[in-house]
């Protein structure tokens, strides 16, 4: 075979590679494979920097597949390329505990950079790789010693291009001017349910070039050179992220489907795969055929890769001999492991009747950070003068054409891409997928925050990272009806229990500042998965930690508060979270007054506390103390797990309303009046 030939080899094989995995599972999407094979090839037989033998080299490039319904072709490209990714593999697509789920799986597949299949977040998860490649090469390249000079590419659908997350995160890399970023879009014009003249017709070239991208267009899906001709644009544009909208035809080649939606989402069947086949030359047997040409280009393509990485090892070599410390950092940043003493500054709050809001608190724990952990950034959207979750003297993430701009420039002075903190704007999706992102790269504990109620606009963020077993942070104030005056539509009721319900997610409801500062330890200290700081807007006591015990039992998950060291049971459990355990604290006072033994139970973190032997958990909420009262100002729902059916929930079942908070918190019945009233009623009902 001559080199076009070769080349003709290698899509087809990758099409059919595809197909033949879809036909084999009866299920999956043969049609992106078909229409997409191409530029996918381009992309990484030409220009794509990645070492299959070390799927986890700092400085790879990296690929998302947004369109990840098309994850058969990511497989083939995986194999073919020599990922640990054996053919017999493949011949098990979506099948039980195979490498090859029906969409791309964070880690559990080598070479897959995130896990995709909710259209428009590996969009926004490839924003937050190109800030962090971005930020390190601001922070650690010296002259002649580049380390990090990476690109991150992505093919996106139709699907993707329709999606708000999509829309929010190329307005925030057109915004921050993320030149390192290259989407190619696989313009096909069909969807699931029919063709995009139904549902989509609007100019998707000149949306982005209203958010600052520079587009690049190629007319034929099929054009190799002119598919590489137009990345090569791409990578020479170094100040604006590129869109290279690509011609396709979905489900190329098959003749009674391609072009419709028929192609998309269910296997074309044996006898359209023999006719596509046949129409595309390639034999109709044996299945799953690699030529050995295809294999020696594909082996050709993967030694250039050893080679540049054998290359960036030795100058990293001399920028580790020349820049020992920050070698060293950036070894510590990448195994994710936290630096020595990290913990030594983090705050210890007295005892204060009237106290902070922990939101307050956990600016201080902040503070602290930002010296300690160069890894930690992030931002929020919109909101930092109210979620006060800037990293102080770590300077603005900017565009580096933005970046020293005084305030009449309207910029505030930053350091370009060297800054910390990201400024997200009013895009709640792209934070959390960027976050998200950020994590996927390696070597950042990134975070965002915004109001505990507008989570619900990042929740498949806050999903995905769990599912992929993130490092993800995410702060949200302004935690309950103690919002206020802006009313129930600011003021979060059932968040609680629906975060909660995410598998693996930690969140965290602290009591007080220091439970605040051991929530941000707590957090910091998960190297699998991630975490939500759940604060309030308004004042709450610290607790005297000589006379209740000390906030590091937030840890756990859950303790008691006032153990009786006499060791007597208690007649009674009250149990909150947050801004409520002081209002436990309150009642059982009176109640001590009436010669009755209560104990206080603060539980911040139910997944925590769920994780200890049942002996602690036992000790903590003794089975046979069955007169409990659980009070939170949120929805009841679940709490009946610890309450068990003798007790009871003071919460909230219904939505908040527009006043101040302590006007809320009364007409509401969340007072210490009312718990010590329900608690006397567990009690009576036992006497």
């Amino acid at each position: 075979m001559n080199d076009s030939k070769t080349e003709l080899a290698c899509v087809n094989a990758l099409r059919f590679l595809s197909v033949d995995m879809v036909e084999k599972a009866r299920s999956g999407h043969p049609g992106l494979p078909l229409g997409a094979a191409p530029m996918a090839y381009a992309l990484w037989s030409r220009f794509l920097r990645h070492d299959p033998t070390d799927p986890a080299w700092w400085d790879r490039d990296r690929f998302v597949l947004s369109a990840g319904h098309g994850s058969a072709l990511l497989y083939s490209l995986l194999h073919l390329a020599g990922y640990a990714l054996p053919l017999d593999e493949l011949k098990r697509f979506r099948q039980w505990g195979s490498l090859t789920p029906g969409h791309p799986e964070y880690g559990q597949t080598a070479g897959v950079e995130a896990s995709t299949g909710p259209l428009g977040q590996g969009l926004g998860n490839a924003v937050g790789m190109a800030v962090a490649e971005a930020h390190l090469a601001a922070r650690y390249n010296r002259p002649g010693l580049e380390i990090f000079h990476h690109h991150t590419y992505v093919i996106a659908s139709d699907g993707d291009m329709m999606e708000g997350v999509q829309a929010e995160a190329a307005s925030l890399a057109g915004q921050l001017g993320l030149g390192r970023l290259i989407v190619l879009y696989d313009n096909n014009h069909v969807t699931l349910s029919g063709n995009t003249p139904v549902t989509f017709v609007e100019d998707v070239a000149t949306r982005y070039l209203a958010y600052g991208w520079q587009v690049l267009t190629v007319d034929d899906g099929n054009d190799l050179d002119a598919i590489s001709q137009a990345l090569q644009r791409a990578q020479n544009e170094t100040a604006r992220p590129s869109l290279v909208l690509v011609r396709t035809v979905l489900g190329y080649g098959a003749p009674g489907k391609q072009g419709t939606f028929r192609a998309h989402g269910s296997p074309l069947g044996p006898e359209e795969t023999r006719l596509t086949k046949l129409a595309l030359g390639w034999p109709t047997e044996p299945d799953f055929l690699v030529p050995p040409a295809v294999t020696a280009r594909f082996a050709a393509a993967a030694a250039e890769g050893r080679a540049r990485h054998a290359e960036w090892t030795a100058r990293f070599e001399a920028y580790s001999q020349q820049y020992a410390a920050e070698a060293a950092e950036l070894k510590r940043r990448f195994a994710g492991e936290l630096p020595q003493g990290w913990d030594r500054e983090l705050p210890v709050f007295t005892a204060d009747p009237k106290g902070l809001a922990t939101r307050q608190a956990s600016q201080a724990v902040i503070k602290a950070l930002a010296g300690a952990l160069p890894e930690l950034m992030g931002g929020s959207a919109d909101l930092d003068p109210s979620t006060l979750t800037s990293l102080p003297a770590a300077g603005d993430f900017e565009s580096p054409a933005l970046a020293g701009l005084t305030l009449d420039g309207l910029i505030g002075g930053g350091e370009g891409f060297a800054g910390r903190n990201v400024h997200f704007g009013v895009r709640e999706h792209a934070m959390g997928a960027a976050v998200n992102g950020l994590a996927y790269h390696g070597g950042f504990i990134p975070y965002g925050a915004t109001f505990f109620v507008f989570s619900d606009y990042l929740r498949p963020a806050l999903r995905l990272a769990a599912l992929a077993h993130l490092k993800s942070l995410f702060v949200f104030t302004h935690d309950s009806i103690g919002v206020g005056e802006d009313g129930p539509t600011h003021q979060p009721i059932e968040q609680l229990a629906s975060l909660r319900a995410l598998p693996g997610l930690l969140v965290l409801r602290p009591a007080d500042a220091n439970e605040t500062r051991w929530a941000w330890q707590s957090a910091l200290e998960q190297r699998r998965r991630p975490s939500v700081l759940v604060l309030s807007r308004q004042e709450l006591p610290t607790l005297d930690r000589s006379i209740y015990a000390p906030a590091e039992g937030l840890r756990r998950g859950g303790y008691v508060l006032n153990p009786d060291p006499s060791g007597a049971p208690p007649q009674l459990i009250l149990m909150a979270s947050g801004s409520e355990v002081g209002l436990i604290v309150e009642a059982e006072k009176r109640l001590r007054e009436q010669g009755l033994r209560a104990r206080l139970v603060s539980l911040p973190c139910w997944r925590l506390f769920a994780e200890q032997d049942a002996a602690y958990r036992d000790s903590v909420l003794p089975p046979q103390v069955t007169a409990r009262l659980a009070v939170e100002a949120a929805s009841p729902f679940g709490w009946e797990r610890f309450t068990g059916l003798e007790g009871a929930v003071l919460g909230l079942d219904h939505f908040g309303a527009s006043a101040p908070a302590g006007t809320l918190f009364k007409e509401f019945g969340l007072t210490a009046d009312q718990v010590v009233t329900r608690a006397l009623g567990l009690l009576d009902r036992r006497s």
